[in-house]
């Protein structure tokens, strides 16, 4: 399926046609269940472009989850696109790669960043800049905001939306993982692909849950260190809720409406957000 598509991808980015966007989704859609990656969806997509979407990070399996879910492309850290065979799906992922040592590089990377977003594509960032064990949500840096930051300033565009979103692994074969058992699914920090890679696959099945949150409003001149522990703390809420065992269930989770929250750009405020009916949330 890679090698019949990779030419057809790689004529549709060389020619900007729509079709680029497309063939990525419909490659995870094919690739998840090959790879025994079962998926149940909370929540939905926010449909305000231009979309940023900020989740946790356990895996190369996250991509997968998140890609048969819609339309999109992922900022990622410059060493994947050296990456065998991982980073080729990478570049034909249309991703935007960015290197947080080389400083002099940040206003390209973030024209880049920017002019997708003004096109229109929904980005990912994994803003905790790593890979965790699947227990729990490791720090955002808040420097990964800063080419968002700087790309919405050079897009021209008002404001963004951006999307808190968790990634849970939550059963194999059926049966709940535990703490000890959901590392099975992650390929955090140092640990080498193989044996990870084949030790995943070998399971035959794995279930991740797909929670969307709340999305938030960011304007230009905004604080994106607020934005960071905003969006950090949303994730931390959704992972939680689904490791709880509140969203695993054998029939597919029921989409549930999105509510929008507003960020407050600076000061002892920055903490604070409100819906978009008008209640406000201490620390949304």
């Amino acid at each position: 399926m890679t090698l019949a598509l990779w030419p057809l991808q790689a004529i549709s980015m060389r020619r900007g046609w729509r079709l680029q966007r497309r063939l990525p989704q419909l490659w995870h859609r094919i690739a998840a269940p090959v790879a025994g990656i079962r998926v149940l969806t909370v929540g939905a997509p926010a449909a305000p472009r231009p979309l940023l979407i900020v989740a946790n990070h356990q895996s190369w399996a996250d991509i997968v989850v998140l890609g048969q879910a819609m339309e999109l492309s992922f900022i990622a850290k410059e060493e994947v696109r050296s990456w065998p065979g991982f980073g080729l799906l990478a570049r034909l992922q249309r991703t935007v790669f960015v290197s947080r040592e080389r400083r002099r590089g940040v206003g390209t990377q973030a024209d880049a960043i920017a002019e997708r977003l003004a096109a229109g594509d929904a980005m990912v960032l994994f803003a905790e800049g790593t890979t965790s064990d699947g227990n729990g949500v490791l720090p955002f840096r808040t420097a990964l905001f800063g080419a968002v930051e700087g790309a919405l300033k050079r897009s021209g565009e008002p404001e963004m939306t951006v999307q808190p979103v968790s990634v849970a692994w939550l059963a194999a074969n059926g049966l709940p993982l535990g703490r000890f058992g959901r590392p099975l699914a992650a390929w955090p920090g140092a640990v080498p692909l193989v044996p990870h890679l084949p030790r995943f696959l070998a399971e035959g099945s794995l279930t991740a849950e797909l929670r969307f949150g709340r999305p938030v409003r960011f304007a230009a001149g905004d604080d994106r260190k607020a934005l960071a522990k905003a969006c950090e703390r949303q994730v931390r809420q959704l992972l939680a809720t689904s490791l709880a065992g509140h969203g695993f269930r054998l029939a597919p989770a029921a989409e549930q409406p999105a509510r929008e929250t507003v960020l407050a750009s600076s000061g002892p405020e920055a903490d604070t957000a409100h819906s978009a009916d008008g209640t406000f949330q201490k620390g949304a």
